[in-house]
């Protein structure tokens, strides 16, 4: 018997997946806009909707590469943190301004790491079972409606705001709904030492090569596998967007494989 896949052409197939995507979304929707916690969020993300207009951001990738870039250059600059960059504050001497997480396995094995933290935190939503239910709205972070399919570019993300298969298409999102002009990549390497199926989930044997610290995903640490196609996807939507709205994203990684964006020289942004 043949598959949908080996019948439809790929654009109805892709239609037939959102849609059905989106029916599945429907017990969810009650929740992710009227739940007290989610209610506040949207509040919160309104107080945000261009905040920073007219600026210029730096979102910091988790990448090897981190480690050949002066980051001591970004104090004072607005920066947005993905997942465990806190595990270099100690050496930067200072944090992020904004932190955003999404992926389930990292946020609950890291959630009471993260919500220590002093400083505005975006998670996703389904990410909520994770903090306890007698937390006020004060003491939340600010939980975002993200979903896997359904590929867009949300330049306001109250709503729904696709992932792209990687937390940094979701900063991309967030600092265009807070309004910054240019938006720079440093650390998005895009390129991962370990190799497999995309999305397959993963138990770390040892040191992590992939990332800036070889604990970053140490021993034990349960991961998946990134999916750099999708992500690309969710890059080029980005790109899109900025260049319509007259604003830029610019790649400064050092040595980074993206081929999705300008390429900038880091130390360049400061002279």
């Amino acid at each position: 018997m043949q598959t949908l896949k080996t019948i439809l052409p790929s654009p109805i197939l892709q239609i037939a997946k959102n849609t059905y995507d989106a029916i599945r979304r429907v017990p969810e929707l009650p929740a992710a806009y009227l739940h007290p916690w989610r209610r506040e969020s949207i509040r919160r993300l309104k107080a945000l909707k261009d905040i920073h207009k007219g600026q210029r951001a730096f979102i910091i990738g988790n990448g090897p590469s981190l480690n050949q870039t002066d980051l001591n250059k970004l104090k004072g600059e607005f920066t947005f943190g993905l997942n465990r960059i806190y595990l270099m504050f100690p050496q930067l001497g200072f944090s992020t301004t904004y932190l955003v997480s999404i992926n389930d396995l990292v946020i609950e094995q890291c959630a009471a790491e993260m919500a220590a933290l002093q400083l505005p935190k975006f998670f996703a939503w389904r990410s909520r079972r994770h903090f306890p239910s007698t937390l006020q709205p004060a003491n939340l972070p600010t939980f975002l409606y993200t979903t896997y399919t359904g590929p867009r570019f949300s330049p306001d993300v109250r709503g729904r705001v696709w992932e792209g298969a990687t937390v940094t298409n979701v900063a991309l999102q967030l600092a265009f709904h807070m309004g910054f002009q240019q938006v720079m990549l440093i650390g998005v390497d895009h390129n991962f030492a370990s190799k497999g199926e995309a999305n397959e989930t993963v138990v770390s044997t040892g040191d992590d090569p992939n990332h800036f610290s070889a604990d970053y995903f140490g021993k034990g640490f349960r991961w998946q596998l990134p999916d750099l196609d999708t992500s690309e996807i969710g890059y080029t939507l980005a790109r899109d967007a900025y260049r319509k709205a007259g604003r830029e994203v610019l790649d400064a990684t050092v040595g980074g494989r993206l081929t999705i964006f300008p390429k900038v020289d880091y130390n360049s942004l400061f002279k």
